[in-house]
């Protein structure tokens, strides 16, 4: 026999063979406090099991407690009494039988107890009925309400209130399954709804329950935990009683579930297991972490309570060599307990304590005719408004209910528990009280420090079950041979292998077909039939083109996509151009064409104001001069105009103007050539809406979720076809059967990889989540799946895996917008440019000339009208500028000739005036030219300006 095991038997014998810690001596007060004439006498029963450590520790507390009271001060007018009823806590009846002979034998004004949840039920009706306040703390499960018994009071923390604390311990450490582990009573089994649902709010799941029979064996534990360790989660959350649970920790230890990588974690009724089992209990709980009420231990009271317990016990058992730690909540709660009792009891005003027969009607049974307390609901009300400082911390009742805002959280290691951090309401779970560091664990089981992930691949060698869809066409993503024994191919099943190959542990899996029985080469339903198969856990994970869509993660959790996503449309494309007649127009768009005209005539124009005045080419009767503009300005295009340009004004804007019918012309030979040589291959359709609006069918993927996806862009369903491969896709549009294909861009780059010169992608992207791996929901594979997916794609391991041959110009989406025509938006910058700079030159010419002849109007006839000077302004800038090189050139020309005339016999007259000065009006002279013009000397004086009556007159002379 090992020596831990030797300690626990001699622990056990010294404590169950030796006089109860304190019974003796609270039975003494209990006496005396009746024989005393100075106080009276207040009756409290207490049930308890003094066979149990929780029994045993708590009445010696309590023994304690009333001593403490009582010495604390002379001036009490009335004294408890208790009046313990040692019963089997296992034995409901028992406890029932000793409640009613204290309430009717001994007619007590409270009970204490009793010590479990299962008897405390028929003990608070007893309270109700007799108004008695039943006062626990240990019996604190969830179904006790306080608020529907209003006589019974817990002065314990209920067992509800610490699954917030146990949701928010595997929420600090990201866990997302746990398995309860708990005994299969009233007590285990009321804490698992709360747990439940606190694991629910933190996305923690409970994909399993292991309810522990009180009576169970060794065996049926070990089986129960081999079933454990077939489980992927390891994350284990323990309530029991103390016997059941170190039954659990040995035979876990035995099993090896106490190693790395588990995670055991305990309630507080069984984290002080330690301190009242010393090294039996660390033995077999290294690593586990518990949690525990926070009891502050700069409690000077607290201090001096563990001093006189430890010299209480040594005297009372002088041969245990273990001293127990009167620490335990329950313990310190039993002392609080009879303290806040005493302390009610002193504040009640009435004074007689016996029981009311009032309503007890003769004839009745033992349970009718107990009465009912007279102080009973006073004593109540008094309890709940004690308030004070413990030894336990702050003692305040809540509807009737011990509150507590803290936590401590302890683990084990070596032979003791250490705290390591603490829960409160404001900061959750941290490494030091009212903080937000994180908590740090000394030893988690297998003794290593670093948290376990909280789940590991099952050690019994099962084989994940990765269902694969079943299809006739695109076998580049999923290829399964009608051969059963062959493994699956394509792009689908090589990305997942890498994946799970990368993954820091070993998983093994095979490949299940989701065949049709009658038909292995089709599927055995749709795609949503396949990932259902999941939910109803016929495999572990599915695999293969599964496209992620909301309405399919209600039933499963999906991996990160590895593929691009979206859904578009790809339809046949024709040429655009058909060569005519009139080809030569179409590469100049409507607008681009009226705009050329209108600047050609408009810089036209503009040139032949600049140059009318000083350019004799310029001038002429009206009809020649328009020729000239047109001409002029049109045969800049083949720049073969022949006019000499005088003007500088004139040389800005046409230069600016052969640059801009430079580009012009290039950008028009060049769109032209490629309408005559290469073909314009455009869309038959352009989008989703305006195959919606039509009435021919549309084609998609056999099985896919694409007909739910049509039906909302209010397509018909009777216009759908499914088809199953890009030979079917092909085929169909090519006779016409539907006028475009809609799916995942995935399926469109495998077609156009093999169609690329008939078909083309077009219109908007509908978004979509692209292709993932399917696992059950709340399965701890998929985030390492993810990460894992992250990693090869971002190491561009990706890259070497392919579902086609690559040629990126056949993905090119058109939105059936291209076109080869250059339009005005093109060019309208060039034409900005020169319309400002010909209209910069006019205004600069236009200034020029009024600042030369402005004077002729301002010194003319006073009494013209306004526009009788422009007429005026308009005839004399009609007149050519005798001044300017050209007309100097012209002048000599002509003297030339009338010298040459004077030695021939033919006279000047003869030639006419048109032969010399090349015009009909220039040898009509006005005033102006036979007195010269204003401003000009003559013989020293300035002649004043002639009128405008004078001209018109010498005019018609």
């Amino acid at each position: 026999m090992g020596k831990p095991r030797y300690h626990l038997i001699l622990l056990l014998f010294i404590l169950f063979s030796s006089p109860r810690i304190g019974q003796n001596k609270a039975y003494a007060q209990g006496i005396n406090s009746n024989k005393s004439g100075n106080t009276t006498p207040f009756d409290v029963g207490v049930i308890l099991d003094n066979s149990t450590w929780i029994g045993n520790i708590s009445w010696g507390c309590m023994s304690m407690a009333l001593e403490d009271f009582y010495n604390s001060s002379s001036n009490f007018n009335k004294r408890i009494s208790l009046h313990l009823r040692d019963v089997n806590m296992d034995n409901p009846v028992a406890s029932a039988s000793a409640a009613v002979d204290l309430l009717k034998n001994v007619q007590v004004q409270a009970i204490i107890g009793p010590q479990k949840s299962q008897q405390a039920k028929f003990i608070i009706e007893l309270g109700n009925k007799t108004q008695v306040p039943i006062i626990s703390f240990t019996a604190k499960s969830p179904s006790l309400s306080s608020k529907q018994s209003p006589f019974f009071i817990m002065t314990g923390i209920n067992d509800a209130s610490q699954a917030k604390v146990l949701a928010s311990l595997v929420q600090h450490f990201r866990w997302k399954q746990v398995v309860p582990i708990y005994a299969d009573t009233d007590f285990g089994n009321r804490i698992i709804p709360h747990l439940i649902d606190a694991f629910a709010e933190v996305d923690a799941r409970v994909p399993y329950r292991s309810p522990i029979p009180i009576s169970a064996s060794d065996a049926d534990i070990g089986r129960e935990l081999e079933k454990l360790k077939e489980m992927q989660t390891r994350v284990f959350i323990v309530h029991m009683e103390y016997s059941l649970g170190f039954k659990l920790f040995s035979n876990a230890k035995k099993a090896g579930m106490m190693d790395k990588g588990y995670v055991w974690i305990t309630t507080y009724g069984l984290t002080d297991i330690v301190d009242l089992m010393g090294p039996s209990a660390t033995n077999v709980m290294h690593g586990v972490l518990g949690i525990k009420p926070y009891i502050t231990e700069n409690n000077k009271k607290l201090q001096d309570f563990k001093a006189r317990w430890r010299k209480r016990f040594e005297l009372e058992n002088p041969f245990a060599d273990q001293v127990t730690d009167p620490s335990t909540v329950f313990g310190l709660w039993a002392y609080d307990t009879v303290w806040a009792l005493a302390k009610a009891a002193e504040n009640v005003s009435a004074t007689n304590y016996t029981f009311s027969m009032n309503n007890v009607r003769n004839n009745t049974t033992d349970l009718e005719s107990i009465g009912q307390s007279q102080i009973g609901s006073e004593l109540t009300q008094k309890i709940s408004n004690t308030k004070f400082y413990g030894i336990s911390g702050k003692f305040h009742l809540v509807d009737r209910q011990l509150e507590t805002n803290s936590f401590e959280i302890v683990n084990v290691v070596g032979n003791r528990r250490l705290r390591i951090g603490f829960w409160t309401q404001a900061y959750g779970v941290s490494q030091r009280l009212n903080s937000t560091v994180n908590v740090k664990v000394h030893r988690w089981p297998g003794g290593s420090p670093d948290a376990p992930k909280g789940w590991e691949w099952p050690t019994n060698g099962k084989k994940l079950r990765i269902g694969v869809p079943v299809k006739p066409g695109f076998k580049e993503f999923v290829n399964v041979s009608s051969n059963s024994n062959s493994r699956p191919t394509g792009y689908c099943i090589e990305v997942f292998d890498h994946v799970m190959h990368s993954l820091p542990y070993n998983v093994t899996y095979d490949y299940i077909p989701f065949a049709d029985p009658k038909n292995p080469n089709q599927m055995n339903g749709t795609y949503d039939d396949l990932i259902y198969q999941i939910y109803l856990k016929n495999y572990d994970a599915v695999v293969g083109d599964i496209t992620v869509r909301a309405n399919r993660s209600r039933y499963v959790d999906f991996t990160l996509p590895y593929t691009e996503s979206g859904v578009s449309m790809v339809v046949p494309v024709k040429d655009e151009h058909r060569k005519n007649a009139w080809t030569f127009a179409e590469p100049l768009s409507t607008d681009l064409w009226i705009a050329s005209g209108v600047f050609f005539i408009f810089t036209g124009i503009v040139v032949w104001i600049l140059e009318h005045r000083v350019n004799v080419e310029f001038r002429g009767p009206p009809a020649n001069q328009i020729g000239t503009i047109f001409y002029f300005i049109f045969s800049t295009l083949v720049f073969s105009h022949r006019e000499k340009i005088v003007s500088n004004l004139s040389r800005i804007v046409l230069i600016i103007w052969v640059f801009v019918v430079l580009i012009l012309q290039q950008s028009y030979t060049a769109s032209l050539s490629s309408m005559l040589t290469v073909q314009q291959l455009q869309p038959t359709i352009t989008d989703l809406d305006e195959l919606a609006r039509g009435t021919s069918k549309v084609g998609y993927l056999t099985d896919s979720f694409m007909p739910g996806l049509l039906k909302g862009l209010n397509i018909d369903e009777s216009r759908l076809m499914p088809f199953d491969s890009p030979d079917e896709y092909d085929e169909a549009m090519s006779n016409g059967t539907v006028a475009a294909i809609v799916d995942e861009i995935p399926y469109i780059k495998v077609f156009l990889s093999k169609h690329c010169d008939k078909y083309t992608m077009v219109g908007p992207t509908y978004k979509t989540d692209g292709f993932g791996f399917a696992f059950p929901i709340g399965s701890p594979m998929v985030p390492d799946v993810s990460r894992a997916i992250l990693n090869i794609s971002e190491s561009r391991k990706m890259d070497n895996i392919t579902y086609m041959d690559v040629d990126e110009d056949c993905f090119v989406q058109k939105d059936g917008s291209y076109s080869s025509r250059i339009t005005f938006r093109s060019f309208w910058g060039l034409f900005l440019i020169t319309g400002v700079t010909s209209i910069l030159a006019f205004l600069i010419h236009l200034a020029m000339f009024l600042h030369q002849h402005w004077g002729t109007v301002i010194y003319s006839d006073s009494g013209l009208s306004c526009r009788q000077k422009l007429v005026l302004l308009k005839k004399i800038y009609d007149k050519p500028d005798l001044s300017s090189d050209a007309f100097r050139e012209k002048e000599e020309q002509e003297m030339g000739v009338v010298e040459m005339q004077m030695q021939s016999p033919m006279t000047i007259s003869q030639l006419g005036n048109e032969d010399v000065f090349g015009h009909e009006d220039d040898d009509i002279e006005t005033p102006l030219e036979d007195e010269g013009t204003p401003g000009r000397e003559i013989g020293g004086q300035t002649p004043d300006p002639p009128s405008f009556a004078d001209m018109l007159n010498h005019r018609r002379g």
